[in-house]
């Protein structure tokens, strides 16, 4: 049950992940027969013959050196910070070089969850902003409690979701992790990248592509329900609706304080006047979960929404395709849902999950199954590899603009036969970039692949597409970045930016092939030899 980005060709245990058997690696060496003996040396009559025979050690040693210039293993940290809830793990990741052309890539081929942390519930302070002091306290702490410094983490992912991602959350929170900026990545999650999240780290992605069924996710959290319709392993849609199990919630002391603006409307809804006194009564708090229950249970089975229902959904509705075969939750209420938590913290989290099962029960025959992660439907940090670029596939007209980090990368699929579709290609690009939060994000990465000739007709038309697509968010790109899968990066670049006029800075490389949730990071040009060293880093799931 993994999802991996980019996807591993193979799983490996870590007790696998160890040097290759020593006389399988000697033989193969430069000098060594295929028997493992010394290949015959034409010899001279003044020649002395000098007879060294390797000692197990050495050899050993051969395996061992081999072993390392090829494969990896480092340590990986992943951080979700949410509205309702906080929670870090750390991960073994082992790593193998996969050599093509000019590029040194590395790819996944192993990974092993070595310690989690309990469920903080995140602190807010009295101006409704995150505090991240007891925030940095709670870090802090989980890495003594691990056994783990800083510097022992090798690469990691800081996932920012709900009020996190709020403007000043973001930064003070970016400021707390500012030492780790060159390893981490740090992604600010609006809705639809949250549900993408959701859907990989629970498992229902890997889940549909085993069962080769349409699973509907949901991942319900504190203050909204995301939805992915995922059809074999390919997510067809997402959306989000304000659905939560901390909508309402008590303070420190006991007090219902905690009302949303989706709290107050279902009140509305209900004709009841809300406060923290009206709250205190288990039965509205039961009314409210009930409401709550129906408009998660209207979103999820393709009921008409009433005007609640539309009021409270924050993006477009869940384009509707092929009928789910089964229903999977992560997210807090899903712990309820399946009985692995009893305790209540506050919230109306329980009586939502309860009156959400007997609401889809009493609807629909299709199942409820128990994803391989919950409330902890997160990444596992972000794996690492280098690629080197050569000078003459890049278009840089300005080096300057280099080095930058964790851009992140918005993958569209080219026709496989090469055929070029304007309306789709301008979709895919502005579907994209709605995972993308503009605002804290200034550099952009467009990636596809190039199938067939670089004729200047195709160029032009694919080009205009992606500009097309890029025009809403047009103003606030500063740097624009081209990676494309085909050898045509000078060529595209130079058509994007001289002929058709992109406005702001641009890069465009090529040779490599990447993935949605993956992050990069462009060093400066080395000149010479003329190349750009890129570090592309992807987030994992469990």
């Amino acid at each position: 049950m993994f999802a991996a980005f980019p996807p591993p060709e193979e799983e490996h245990s870590f007790q696998s992940l160890s040097p290759p058997a020593t006389a399988a690696v000697v033989a193969g060496l430069p000098g060594h027969a295929g028997n493992g003996m010394r290949s015959p040396t034409l010899m001279h009559d003044t020649d002395f013959i000098h007879e060294h025979v390797e000692t197990p050690a050495e050899r050993a040693a051969i395996a061992r050196s081999i072993w390392n210039e090829e494969n990896v293993v480092f340590r990986t940290v992943g951080i979700d910070i949410g509205s309702s809830t906080s929670h870090l793990l750390f991960a073994k990741v082992a790593l193998q070089r996969q050599s093509q052309h000019l590029s040194s890539r590395f790819v996944v081929i192993g990974r092993e969850i070595v310690w989690r942390s309990p469920i903080l519930l995140t602190p807010f302070l009295p101006d409704g902003t995150i505090d991240t002091n007891r925030l940095g306290d709670f870090v802090r702490g989980c890495y003594d409690d691990a056994g783990f410094a800083p510097s022992d983490v090798d690469s990691g992912a800081v996932i920012l979701t709900g009020e996190a991602i709020k403007r000043k959350n973001a930064r003070t929170i970016d400021e707390l992790f500012a030492g780790e900026a060159g390893k981490f990545v740090c992604a600010t999650a609006g809705h639809k990248l949250e549900a993408r999240l959701a859907a990989h780290g629970s498992g229902a992605v890997a889940l549909s592509q085993a069962r080769d069924t349409c699973i509907l996710h949901a991942d319900i959290g504190g203050g909204t329900t995301k939805l992915a319709l995922i059809d074999r392993g390919v997510i067809l849609g997402l959306c989000a609706f304000a659905v939560g199990g901390r909508l309402i919630a008590r303070d420190d002391v006991g007090r219902w304080t905690r009302i949303d603006d989706a709290a107050r409307a279902v009140a509305a809804d209900l004709g009841m006047e809300i406060s923290p006194q009206v709250l205190a009564d288990p039965a509205v708090q039961q009314r409210m979960a009930r409401r709550l229950a129906t408009v998660a249970a209207d979103f999820m089975t393709g009921a008409e929404l009433d005007r609640l229902g539309q009021s409270l959904l924050l993006t477009e509705p869940l384009p509707r395709g092929p009928a789910p075969s089964a229903f999977t939750f992560s997210g807090g209420v899903a712990e309820y849902l399946f009985g692995s938590e009893s305790e209540e913290f506050g919230d109306i989290a329980k009586p939502l999950a309860m009156a959400l099962a007997r609401g889809l029960g009493r609807r629909t025959q299709v199942p409820l199954i128990d994803a391989v992660q919950r409330i902890r439907a997160t990444v596992i940090g972000a794996s690492q590899f280098t690629v080197q670029v050569s000078g003459k596939t890049i278009y840089l007209p300005d080096p300057y603009v280099l080095p930058v980090r964790n851009v992140p990368v918005v993958r569209v699929a080219l026709e496989p036969s090469g055929r070029i579709e304007p309306e789709q290609l301008v979709a895919a690009v502005r579907a994209g970039m709605e995972d993308v939060d503009v605002d804290n994000n200034s550099c952009v990465a467009i990636a596809f692949g190039w199938h067939g000739e670089p004729e200047h007709r195709r160029l032009k038309s694919a080009g205009e597409a992606i500009l097309a697509g890029l025009a809403p968010w047009r103003e606030r790109i500063k740097l624009l970045l081209v990676i494309i899968d085909g050898d045509i990066g000078k060529s595209f670049g130079r058509l994007l930016h001289r002929e058709l006029g992109w406005p702001g800075k641009i890069v465009s490389l090529d040779g490599m092939e990447l993935q949605q949730l993956d992050y990069v990071d462009l060093g400066e040009l080395l000149a010479p030899p003329g190349v750009v060293p890129v570090v592309i880093k992807s987030l994992m799931f469990a």
